[in-house]
């Protein structure tokens, strides 16, 4: 274990950095109707309070010779923001600010040129866009950061910071105002935010109001020795002050060797200096068993009137730990998450054939890890495998388990349901029933409490991104660029479909009354009754 300590370089917080209020511990909206992390919520469930979200809208058509939006061709439409030419991550909206993550292939500044992860910050009423970090490449390539995939997770807000890990491998804080208001916390954006020549020389750039303000840094590769596969991307979890992340550690370009098997899987920083604050247990060995990569988002549980975190783990199990409140020091440097309890959610009969031997991990009916995010509901826990799209299509399963039990839960589920093939979706849950959809393509809708299917919908096409539940209907998108509208029930109602010019790999999101979709190439706004501007 390498040591454990923040980066080095600039973290030291300037002294007027505000301490965290009792409102600003936890990622839970200020404002009613903001969406200020990844689900929505701590539970990570994808269910909305909006009303009047609209049905009936058009994402236009590109301007001759543009990738710009021709308004006068939209529908119900109230802004249309470029992004790059690949974008993953789910937006949040906070105080008057959107933000989401996406590559630089339509760079918004000439001095931040060529492949790098970005965040892009934009004005919430108008889609103006305010500022941006640029994360320059590794330089390792596809084996820990994906050419071109730019930034897959999205800032988790609390109050005026963000919180997000970036292609880098590192966990970092940012202030949500950008460099407007000056430079607060880490000072080298400048030297960051500068890509090396061919020659490996870093020449630093000028950082202006539309650059992103570094608060902390720290480099999960540096202090934790973790070896990203293909590219890191959590969804950090704020909770009582402290960031809850999966390190992305995995295997190589092999997919066979493990370069840091005793790395931490899952770590705890404090949230306002980014210090080392705690790891998942090293005697539970996922780093040892990780099938391809740690990637699923970790979520927040209430059990006996004590916070859980849960962690879906590489490994094919799901971990209920105690918060860093409750962590137990090893030595000077390293301090480990209780385990409360830990459920295998990749059955036996797909990790071995009849015989007893080991099924290949890529093969349809072999093993799978976690990915999807587990969703907490009226005191049970919902959880599926997948892998990673690229390896295809392949069985699956999904789990609910009853978290107030303790030790091994393999054996004790509530109920199991095989009709699911993997998925990297996170479901969603509402009044007694549970929406979950497969990389394959379907959207099922099982009893919440015996798993029943009630029906399934076919999308025919891949899915990447989770349903979201608002104002009794369904929004759920897929690889082809389709947004299918259902009706939330027992019964399966289709509503309508809207298609968009590429595809729909993030998650829908309502907030303050406006619906945001968000595609490889533009984020949209949609309000029922907005006029084209």
């Amino acid at each position: 274990m390498m040591n454990a300590k923040t980066l080095s370089l600039g973290l030291t917080l300037v002294a007027g950095l505000s301490a965290f209020s009792s409102l600003e511990l936890n990622a839970e909206p200020a404002n009613a109707g903001d969406w200020t992390q990844w689900g929505g919520h701590n539970s990570r469930n994808f269910i909305s309070s909006e009303k009047g979200m609209p049905v009936s809208f058009d994402p236009g058509k590109k301007k001759a010779g543009s990738e710009d939006i021709d308004m006068a061709t939209t529908k119900n439409c109230l802004w249309v923001a470029k992004l790059g030419s690949q974008a993953y991550g789910t937006c949040t909206v906070s105080n008057g600010k959107i933000y989401v993550g996406t590559n630089n292939e339509s760079p918004r500044s000439p001095k931040h040129i060529g492949d790098r992860g970005i965040v892009m910050c934009f004005d919430e009423k108008t889609g103006a866009f305010k500022w941006q970090l640029a994360a320059p490449k590794l330089g390792a390539g596809k084996v820990s950061d994906w050419e071109f995939l730019g930034m897959c997770s999205t800032p988790t807000i609390v109050g005026d910071k963000g919180y997000l890990v970036t292609n880098r491998c590192e966990i970092m804080c940012i202030d949500t105002k950008g460099l407007e208001d000056g430079n607060q916390g880490f000072q080298d954006e400048s030297k960051y935010m500068a890509a090396p020549d061919k020659d490996g020389k870093v020449t630093p750039v000028e950082t202006d109001s539309t650059d992103a303000d570094i608060l902390w840094v720290y480099d999960m590769r540096k202090e934790l020795g973790v070896f990203p596969h293909n590219i890191a991307s959590n969804y950090p979890l704020v909770v009582d002050g402290k960031v809850y992340v999966a390190t992305s550690n995995g295997v190589d370009w092999s997919h066979t060797n493990l370069p840091a098997p005793t790395a931490p899987s899952f770590v705890c920083v404090d949230a306002e200096t980014g210090k080392y604050e705690a790891e998942l247990p090293e005697e539970l060995k996922v780093s040892e068993n990780i099938m391809h990569c740690n990637w699923s988002s970790p979520c927040a549980i209430t059990v006996g009137g004590k916070t859980q975190i849960v962690f879906a783990a590489g490994d094919g199990w799901v971990y209920g730990l105690g918060t860093a409140a409750e962590k137990v020091k090893v030595d000077d440097e390293i301090s480990e998450l209780p385990v409360k309890w830990k459920y295998n959610a990749c059955p036996k009969e797909y990790r071995f054939d009849e015989k007893g031997e080991k099924r290949k991990y890529a093969e349809y009916d072999g093993p799978s890890e976690l990915i999807a995010t587990p969703v907490f509901h009226d005191g049970l826990l919902y959880v599926s495998i997948g892998q990673d799209p690229e390896h295809g299509e392949g069985v699956g399963m999904m789990s609910c388990i009853d978290p107030s039990g303790s030790g091994d839960l393999t054996d004790k589920p509530v109920w199991t349901f095989r009709g699911i093939e993997r998925t990297i979706s996170s479901p969603a849950v509402k009044d007694g029933l549970v929406y979950v959809s497969d990389y394959t393509g379907r959207l099922f809708c099982l009893d919440a409490k015996t798993g029943k299917e009630n029906w399934k919908f076919d999308t025919k096409g891949h899915i990447w991104s989770n349903p979201l539940l608002v104002d009794g209907k369904i929004y759920l998108g897929n690889e082809e660029g389709e947004l299918f509208i259902l009706a939330e029930g027992k019964e399966l109602k289709e509503i309508g479909s809207v298609e968009f010019p590429s595809p729909v790999m993030g998650t829908p999101v309502a907030a303050n009354g406006v619906l945001y979709i968000s595609t490889h190439t533009h984020l949209y706004a949609f309000k029922e009754g907005a006029a084209a501007k």
